[in-house]
């Protein structure tokens, strides 16, 4: 066990020093961070005017309010107009894409040649009648056709949305009809862990479904990766030019086939930029749509000043397009960074850090995990200045681990959500890093613990809430003119203050520590424990891949306390058993050990690789399995069986 807070890395006064934060506190005259925070929290309005100053955004800002209304009716920056697109292009030249997958050529695109690129994707776009605010879909891998896709649907002040080839059909159709889309743009297959899928056929589903559409556009990526050729050099196989029900079918050359003048029609500062969706595993995806001006800002804040990115930086995250994160990657071209794409499975990710010299390297906590328990040791990382991880908590044991195996290079855990793109708390290289801990509340995020009485709190665990609006809150809910089901998701457990559904604990120095999301809390003789603290302690035995944990009981009426348990090898034995609970008696409580033990093949997890707590605990307490849980929205549906009581 690693103590939680155990100090693991202090930035030298070299860091301090040119760390591009430094630079923009003083460029605002703010003494440090703690009171840039502050003041960014209680002046909203001057803080992002300062943002977006500071970092020239190309746009009109206009002369109206930066900020007018209440939350969940905040608008931003009246009057003001811009394209997201432009400010990712406006970088004259050098790498802008390097492209990894696991069989197909390395590829490096230029920023010369992307903007070429989008220009070509954008003429063809036209020519089919994309217009502003018409939504084009992708179903299509982390590859650089859907960096190129977007950034011409962008271009047009058009509405991106994407899902991952792996998702299946329903879940795309779930997703894509709700936002019925002029264009689908999609591959014929992709390849994973060494292996050939094609999807020509779910392709086909996908477009009978969408009687919106006006085209289809088929990527031989597939073909193309046998045929070791890029895209666009490869031809479709001849059925993908059958007819569909919907529109006319071409292929990625002939939607490039023209070149075109790269324009931008520059949009006000709330017009949808993209659609992302809630996981979906219980109902249908929430379509969350994101404006230009407010992605602008807040991921060149972010990346800049959290994730210290600039120009001459290599940025790569581990992710695929159907995660918030690939917005996220895609949006180092604003701070000027280089991107690396990377399609396949994670076999060895840090070998394509250490290849391409990158600076801040960004991945998953379980495949931080996974790391760890393998003994991994990464080499060749001289570049790296900063390691990201997300999507689930971090336990000290993974901070502690990349300490060991990258001594120098500080890990910035960071949280927030689908919902607003980026996170509410991170690191800056300001701040020391230690174990299990994110060490600050991100700038213009107003994050607070409140108690179940509403009250913020210091130093306890409560709801992790923001009291305060930023601009990258979603504009709205795509088919949701009365605003019901947006204020329903956030805002009907507290009146005007953004609910996101963790629990936090904030210590007086700012930093805090996330246990897990509060709707699958265990409460086991009243007292409450996220679900991060018990598999700290479950998934450090190394007989033990992965775990979830259910506790049963509901309002007034305590339940079961069920541990299952996905094993490396073997059967839960006696001895096993014994261990598990006398680890989980000392170091967590007497009333958090385990009525019962059972191994499953598998834990189930969303497509973006989140535990499902809430839908297991619907099964166990009857609800059936179909109505619980949508296996299409799963990464292993087939697991799901093995839950039901």
């Amino acid at each position: 066990m690693v103590a939680e807070g155990e100090l693991l890395w202090e930035p030298t006064p070299s860091v301090v020093a040119n760390a591009k934060i430094t630079r923009y506190l003083a460029s605002v005259g703010r003494a440090d961070y703690q009171d840039a925070w502050q003041w960014s929290v209680e002046d909203p309005a001057a803080f992002w005017t300062s943002v977006w100053d500071y970092f020239g955004v190309v746009g009109e800002r206009g002369d109206g309010p930066v900020m007018t209304g209440t939350m969940p009716g905040v608008e931003w920056f009246t009057g003001s107009s811009l394209n997201y697109a432009e400010n990712a292009l406006r970088r004259a030249d050098g790498p802008a894409v390097i492209f990894h997958s696991e069989e197909g050529p390395r590829r490096v695109i230029t920023m010369r040649e992307l903007r070429a690129e989008v220009a070509r994707v954008r003429t063809g776009l036209v020519k089919l009648g994309v217009r502003r605010g018409d939504r084009v879909a992708g179903y299509l891998p982390n590859i650089p056709e859907a960096l190129i896709a977007f950034l011409a649907t962008a271009s047009l002040g058009a509405i991106w949305s994407a899902g991952s080839p792996d998702f299946g059909v329903p879940s795309i159709v779930d997703r894509f009809t709700q936002i019925e889309p002029k264009v689908l743009i999609a591959v014929d297959g992709y390849r994973y862990g060494g292996k050939s899928f094609d999807r020509s056929e779910a392709v086909r589903d996908i477009a009978a479904a969408l009687p919106s559409l006006r085209a289809t556009v088929w990527i031989p990526y597939l073909v193309a990766a046998e045929e070791g050729l890029p895209p666009q050099q490869a031809e479709p196989a001849s059925t993908h030019a059958a007819a569909l029900p919907h529109g006319e079918v071409i292929g990625w050359e002939g939607l490039r086939a023209e070149e075109g003048p790269l324009e931008f029609e520059r949009v006000p500062f709330g017009h949808p930029l993209w659609i992302l969706y809630s996981s979906g595993t219980t109902g249908l995806p929430k379509p969350i749509v994101h404006g230009h001006g407010g992605v602008v800002l807040e991921h060149l804040k972010s990346l800049s000043f959290h994730q210290d990115l600039g120009e001459g930086d290599v940025f790569f995250w581990y992710t695929t397009t159907g995660w918030m994160m690939w917005n996220y990657l895609v949006g180092g071209l604003l701070v000027g960074s280089t991107v690396v794409l990377y399609d396949g499975a994670p076999a060895d990710l840090w070998s394509i850090a250490a290849d391409e010299g990158v600076t801040y390297f960004g991945t998953g906590a379980p495949y931080i995990v996974s790391c760890m328990k393998a003994g991994a040791r990464p080499t060749g990382l001289s570049s790296l200045k900063g390691v990201g991880s997300t999507g689930s908590p971090l336990p000290p044991e993974g901070f502690a681990w990349l300490a060991e195996a990258l001594p120098g290079v500080p890990v910035g855990s960071f949280s927030g959500g689908t919902d607003v793109c980026t996170g509410f708390v991170g690191a800056t290289p300001l701040h020391p890093i230690r174990a299990g801990v994110i060490p600050c509340r991100s700038l213009g995020a107003r994050v607070e613990a409140f108690d179940p009485s509403g009250k913020p709190v210091i130093g306890e665990v409560g709801e992790l809430v923001l009291t305060r609006p930023m601009p990258s809150m979603p504009v709205m809910f795509w088919n949701d003119p009365s605003g019901d089901r947006y204020r329903d998701s956030y805002f009907d457990v507290y009146q005007g203050v953004w609910r996101h559904g963790d629990w936090i604990k904030i210590s007086e120095d700012g930093s805090c520590v996330i246990y897990g999301r509060s709707d699958s809390t265990l409460n086991r003789g009243g007292v409450r424990m996220g679900t991060s603290e018990f598999y700290r302690v479950v998934e450090r035995f190394p007989e033990i891949a992965d775990s979830l944990v259910i506790d049963t009981g509901q309002l007034g009426q305590e339940g079961r306390l069920l541990l299952y348990v996905t094993l490396v090898d073997g059967e839960v034995t006696p001895e096993l058993e014994g261990r598990l609970k006398a680890a989980l008696r000392e170091e967590l409580s007497p009333r958090h050990v385990p009525n019962e033990i059972i191994a499953v093949p598998g834990i189930p997890r969303t497509l973006s690789g989140k535990k499902l707590e809430v839908p297991v605990r619907k099964i166990l307490l009857g609800t059936p399995v179909e109505q619980a849980a949508n296996r299409d929205a799963m990464a292993n549906p087939e697991v799901l069986d093995h839950f039901r009581p």
